[in-house]
């Protein structure tokens, strides 16, 4: 699918032009022509001979930035002399940093930060445990935790090669919810020593969220550290994902006027993120829901099932479908699909109900292209920012550890889970929805307030366990 210029392919071109003449008109109708999209020019030295510009422009992916400065380069009289990747740019040294919260300007405010006075609220601590929520970083803070296994939409790439995402989830922590999130990135992807280590190191975090572990590892990884710490356990790729499906098809659902219990759904994708999707749209009230995998539907009479399977397969296709995605897809009411990119066709879609919703969230090449679903389908959702309802994860767990770590809860239950999404749905007015506002921006700033009041609600205080549909 071709996909349109991005800041994330966004460079900065350092060149120099004659001060005099045409070249600085050209330099935009040069990016233009290369299909790029200029955001900024900037004379950043003039002389009477010559100038050097800062041309930053967007593109749709490394080989079109080459593209555009290879065509700036065919401007007459235009001498490149850099380009920079602001992307990379901004990663130089890491996104986030610790910082102290107290002053630490004299020998008093040392001994009372430090040694010796540090003593006394250690003992303090010693003594009732519980005071450490209340006398240090415990009560904000959150460890990111993965092994690389499964990151974004690329793969096992390691630990190494995850912290950069790790990072950037720790500062949407931060800037959403005012959370301190540390990144912890495991070199091993054995299940029984992610468990140990996450146990050792609990009693310093308020909350854990696992992050790009693959599947069916994370099933068992969470399950396991539920039992052993008490402080919440979330896997975001998981539950997170679950709650932004479960608001946005709420607000879809009212816009071609269905109910939930009434709807045929398939669901394309059976790893962590769809089997979390499924248990929460049936907790919700789902009842008809035909899940497919890469060997087509999920049925009871198929020998392959694991016991992740077994439990779709127990719980939805009641009529024992057995085909593949595309004859699952005919006459749903829904299509949700997180799974690969290019599954499916316009042609597919149009053999879905009236008024249909499709959910296409594989990133960045969702399952079928947004601009043949729309021909068909009523309501549009991706994974991505550059068309209207993007389903993101940030819409959700800000605000859900927000208020987990606001009600000291030592679990999470479904109900929480329950309550983050109705209160994320109810974000969008009866006056704002639309069949292209069917959830709220990230940026809306009412999003992790609402969610976290909903979760801290639900918690009542302390709440333990998880308790599944």
């Amino acid at each position: 699918m071709a996909t349109v210029p991005s800041v994330s392919y966004s460079i900065t071109v350092r060149l120099e032009v004659p001060a005099g003449g045409k070249a600085v008109s050209q330099l935009t109708h040069a990016v233009e022509n290369a299909g790029g999209v200029v955001t900024a020019l900037d004379v950043t030295n003039a002389g009477h001979e010559k100038l050097r510009i800062d041309v930053t422009c967007a593109a749709r992916d490394t080989d079109h930035a080459q593209a555009i400065v290879d065509r700036l380069g065919e401007v007459e009289d235009v001498v490149i002399h850099k380009v920079s990747d602001r992307t990379f740019l901004m990663h130089l040294g890491g996104k986030i940093e610790m910082k102290s919260k107290v002053p630490l300007r004299n020998r008093d405010e040392l001994s009372m930060a430090y040694t010796p006075g540090v003593a006394r609220v250690s003992m303090a601590i010693a003594r009732n445990p519980e005071d450490a929520r209340r006398l240090t970083i415990k009560r904000n803070s959150v460890a990111v935790v993965t092994d690389g296994s499964a990151v974004l939409g690329l793969g096992n790439i390691g630990p190494a090669a995850a912290l950069p995402v790790m990072e950037g989830k720790a500062a949407l922590f931060k800037r959403f919810a005012g959370i301190d999130a540390w990144p912890i990135c495991l070199d091993t992807q054995d299940a029984d020593q992610i468990v140990e280590i996450v146990r050792a190191i609990s009693p310093g975090f308020g909350g854990i969220n696992l992050e790009d572990i693959s599947a069916p590892r994370c099933f068992e990884i969470e399950r396991r550290l539920r039992e052993l710490v008490d402080i919440p356990v979330f896997h975001d790729d998981q539950h997170g994902t679950a709650i932004v499906v479960l608001a946005a098809l709420t607000n879809a659902l009212r816009v071609v006027k269905k109910e939930l219990p009434d709807v045929r759904i398939t669901l394309a994708g059976a790893g962590a993120a769809g089997t979390a999707v499924l248990r929460l749209l049936l907790a919700a009230g789902a009842r008809n829901v035909i899940v497919c995998d890469y060997l087509g539907a999920v049925h009871q009479g198929r020998d392959d099932l694991d016991e992740s399977l077994r439990w779709i397969a127990e719980h939805t296709n009641a009529e024992g479908y057995s085909e593949d995605l595309r004859g699952a897809v005919k006459g749903a009411d829904v299509f949700i699909g997180v799974s690969a990119p290019g599954i499916l066709t316009g042609d597919d879609i149009a053999t879905m109900n009236s008024d249909a919703v499709v959910f296409a969230l594989a990133n960045p090449e969702p399952e079928v292209s947004p601009d043949d679903a729309r021909e068909h389908a009523a309501v549009v959702a991706t994974g991505r920012s550059d068309y209207p309802n993007q389903i993101n994860n940030v819409l959700a767990f800000p605000g859900v550890f927000r208020g987990l770590l606001d009600a000291q809860a030592d679990g999470v239950t479904q109900e929480m889970l329950l309550a983050a999404a109705r209160a994320l749905a109810a974000v969008v007015s009866p006056e704002e929805l639309g069949p292209n506002y069917i959830v709220p921006s990230v940026f809306h700033p009412d999003v992790a307030g609402a969610v976290a009041a909903a979760v801290r609600e639900s918690a009542g205080g302390k709440a333990r366990g998880f308790t599944e549909a």
